[in-house]
């Protein structure tokens, strides 16, 4: 057994003693530690207290309900992997438990295989996540804090690209969503100390001066050209240059970019002089470039050579608990940079913030918090201190499949498993989202990562709504 393996820590939420305990012993046996308590407040306390890998939380608790309390015990364990136990074959509640952040559920049996074959999962699953080494310390630019798996993947792909070559990468995402802390994180992991990160916004490019910003020019190269000055390409020298807004790019200029990234040298204006470029490129982009090409917006050519490595950031309302995470994160910032004591966030604000969509994301998120912290007084963080859109609790809330809505399918009891339930309602927002399956998980209030799994998990991941 690795000292990776003997490190790894779970932790057993679980009323029914013999069964926890049963788990702790399989748990342990495979070479992990293990600790065990018997009610929620036990095990908000642990967590805490303790640092751990894997959390198994049973959905019925003698003094709290399993499910409320997912994106509190995620923001106090951030790194760790979460996995809901019940003995209710209640797929509301397995939606709604994967909704706050769990990774997965499980249907307590007779036999502990399932669970064992999901610990052992989420330690393969961790493994790959620290690969990407030193993600920890990152997470203090807020932007990519976070415990949900849509988050995680990016932090193991800017690893990956970061370490294996100098390519090309393309971010992309809505507007908000972290594509600058992303792309300062990879220049720093991958650029030698000191060099530095450009960042050219190619919405603010005036026509007339974009091949000077960007390459520089000679003196007397055009009128007002008094000296020479150099250019982005040149100024980021053996750091990175990060084109943000790509999609914003004049096509004529798309052109002269384009020759400059495969030549890997560029030109100053008023000068026959070559320059070799020596930094990474990376773009950004809160479009849908392929459907820009489709429009005669943007060259496929160009769109080639920018995603070599493309790298997509989820939207905060795909992150699950994510949200208090990156909330207290905010907090804590702003509390040290007025000068104010700490604020905790009340747990009604916590409630708003969850069932809050976020459609500016973690900008917008940053921005409430900032706002809230103003408005505080020395207590914590009030409901009347967040915005009146955040208090309207249906703003922006995703379509609900369930009970609440009617079953919109045949539901057989004492026929019907968990199973079956699941394939029912899967199937079903898939027709709603005539087979996209971003569409699909949006309608189901889980992120398209997570349908995925549930897809191959299921069987369903074959013939069953092909698109994207």
């Amino acid at each position: 057994m690795s000292d990776k393996a003997r490190d790894f820590r779970v932790l057993v939420i679980d009323d029914e003693r013999l069964y926890a305990e049963a788990i702790a012993r399989e748990v342990r046996r495979l070479g992990m530690g293990c600790d065990v308590v018997l009610t929620a407040a036990d095990g908000l306390a642990r967590s805490a207290a303790e640092r751990y890998d894997l959390v198994l939380l049973d959905h019925k608790l003698p003094d709290d309900d399993g499910i409320r309390i997912i994106p509190i015990v995620l923001a106090r364990q951030p790194h760790a992997s979460l996995v809901m136990m019940t003995a209710y074959q209640a797929i509301p509640s397995a939606i709604q438990a994967i909704r706050q952040g769990a990774d997965d559920y499980i249907v307590k049996q007779t036999s502990l295989q399932p669970i064992v074959a999901a610990v052992v999962e989420a330690r393969r699953r961790i493994a790959l996540r620290d690969a990407s080494a030193g993600w920890w310390d990152e997470h203090e630019q807020g932007g990519l804090l976070g415990a949900s798996p849509a988050i995680a993947r990016v932090r193991e792909q800017i690893a990956r690209v970061a370490s294996r070559s100098d390519t090309t990468v393309l971010l992309t995402g809505e507007t908000g969503v972290g594509k600058e802390v992303a792309a300062r994180m990879l220049h720093g992991r991958s650029s030698p100390a000191g060099t530095p990160l450009v960042v050219v916004d190619c919405v603010a490019l005036p026509g007339t001066l974009v091949e000077s910003l960007l390459f520089g020019h000679e003196k007397g190269a055009f009128t007002g050209a008094d000296r020479a000055r150099n250019g982005a390409f040149h100024e980021a020298g053996d750091g990175t240059i990060f084109l943000d807004e790509i999609g914003e790019m004049d096509l004529a200029l798309q052109g002269k970019l384009l020759r400059v990234i495969e030549s890997r040298r560029f030109t100053r204006l008023g000068s026959v002089r070559e320059h070799d470029v020596r930094a990474r490129v990376v773009a950004a982009t809160n479009r849908d470039l392929l459907e820009q090409v489709k429009q005669g917006r943007f060259r496929f050519d160009l769109y080639q050579r920018l995603a070599v490595f493309p790298i997509h950031i989820p939207p905060l309302r795909d992150r699950g608990g994510d949200v208090l995470l990156l909330a207290r994160h905010f907090l804590k910032f702003f509390a040290d940079k007025m000068g104010l004591s700490h604020r905790p966030l009340a747990r009604e604000v916590e409630e708003y913030l969850l069932s809050y969509d976020f459609p500016g994301n973690v900008r917008e998120l940053k921005n409430v918090i900032e706002r809230s912290a103003i408005l505080s007084d020395d207590g914590e963080i009030a409901a009347r201190h967040l915005p009146e859109r955040i208090l309207r609790r249906d703003a922006g809330a995703p379509p609900r499949v369930g009970p609440a809505a009617g079953l919109p399918f045949d539901f057989v009891p004492g026929v019907d498993t968990l199973d079956t339930l699941e394939v029912k309602v899967i199937r079903h927002a898939l027709e709603q989202a005539q087979g996209v399956k971003a569409e699909a998980a949006r309608i189901l209030g889980i992120s398209r990562f997570q349908l995925m799994r549930r897809l191959e998990k299921l069987r369903l991941d074959k013939g069953e709504g092909e698109g994207a």
